[in-house]
């Protein structure tokens, strides 16, 4: 198979969706990779790094898609990109298309194959999302003691305090591992954390596992609502796998909050769980709504490229291998993973959670591929 690796062109994207050693692996398979000129100079690979492991560099974009049957990504196509997202192509990346409602339509069109790292499932878990769950739940934290200095907008508040001065308070809402990642991180910082959950058996284990300055608390409107009050950080770590995140802060709530206090919803590729979230670039990051400064940046990993990337790859490459080697067709029908990955099939929606965003008609995947 004739695979695909474009450079990304989200803005402030610097992650590449494969390493040299990923491309030696496929080559070795017996495919060609064909890589973008420059791809992965944002995460420090060279294109001599992929030249040396077998690839081959195409000098834009439009060669690179114009060759593939298989393009491995790492963003979602943006409109630029949808011309080139034909029925005959594979497109192997994260999509988040239930909160996405302008992509998704242009994926029906163009009828490529779409396949998500967002929605692979083995053995209930996400094998594909949580590297990057784990870099964006401590990504949270520091950016958030950022945003809670003064030239910021914040509070002035030091998270970890000082002998004498209280720490900061950091309410995570949502205890997966976006939520676990964050905590951590602000407990070793010495901020009072609570996480909150509706999975009784998750507050048990983590409630176990954490340290001292860390709390649980069961996730109802009225807890969020109180704890968000006394929060000078508030993390939105919530995950419906394929589907919009749920709205567990509606507006109402800011005027509550402490003035300066900060908002970072890690949900907002998938609709965010804050109502006033919208996305941001790391150009631009926060905006502020009724006092509260928000961080929305939809790629929070793009800005720690390098270690995001070998991250990422560590985990999709044996599914790119596997994908790769099977064809989509094949994938669809012999490997239940895969099969659960496949969101849109030329057309038609294939996952459930996409089909009732948007009332589209659900296909399943066995039935129309």
């Amino acid at each position: 198979m004739r695979i695909g690796v474009p450079t990304e062109i989200k803005a402030n994207e610097n992650r590449v969706a494969i390493v040299p050693g990923g491309v030696e692996a496929l080559v070795s398979d017996g495919h060609e990779v064909y890589v973008q000129k420059n791809a992965g100079v944002g995460s420090g690979i060279t294109d001599a790094e992929f030249v040396e492991a077998g690839g081959k560099i195409l000098p834009n974009a439009e060669a690179v898609w114009k060759k593939a049957q298989m393009i491995v990504k790492v963003k979602e196509p943006l409109a630029a990109e949808y011309p080139r997202c034909h029925a005959d192509l594979t497109i192997f990346t994260y999509f988040h298309f239930a909160a996405a409602k302008e992509l998704t339509f242009a994926m029906v069109k163009g009828g490529s194959a779409c396949f998500t790292y967002e929605t692979l499932e083995v053995n209930k878990t996400l094998p594909l999302l949580t590297p990057m769950s784990e870099v964006a739940g401590r990504m949270a934290i520091q950016v958030g003691a950022a945003c809670l200095e003064k030239a910021k907008g914040g509070r002035g508040v030091l998270l970890g305090g000082v002998p004498g001065v209280e720490p900061g308070n950091v309410l995570i809402l949502g205890g997966g591992v976006v939520g676990t990642n964050a905590a951590k991180m602000a407990a070793g910082m010495g901020a009072h954390v609570t996480i909150m959950d509706i999975n009784l058996d998750r507050l048990r284990y983590l409630d176990d596992v954490m340290p001292a300055n860390v709390t649980t608390c069961y996730s109802t409107p009225v807890n969020i609502r109180t704890r968000v009050r006394y929060a000078d950080l508030v993390v939105g770590a919530v995950l419906v796998e394929g589907a919009r995140a749920p709205l567990l802060v509606p507006r109402s709530y800011l005027k509550e909050m402490k003035e300066g206090s900060v908002i970072v919803d890690v949900a907002v590729d998938q609709g965010g769980c804050v109502e006033t979230i919208k996305p941001t670039t790391h150009a631009d990051p926060i905006y502020i709504v009724d006092g509260v400064v928000h961080y929305g940046v939809a790629n929070m990993p793009g800005a720690v490229a390098r270690t995001s990337t070998y991250a990422l790859t560590n985990a999709t490459l044996p599914w790119v291998r596997r994908l790769a080697k099977l064809g989509a067709k094949a994938a669809v029908k012999d490997d239940q993973h895969l099969r659960g990955a496949l969101n849109i099939w030329k057309g038609r929606i294939t996952h459930q959670g996409v089909s009732d965003a948007f009332k589209l008609p659900f296909h399943a995947a066995t039935d129309v591929a």
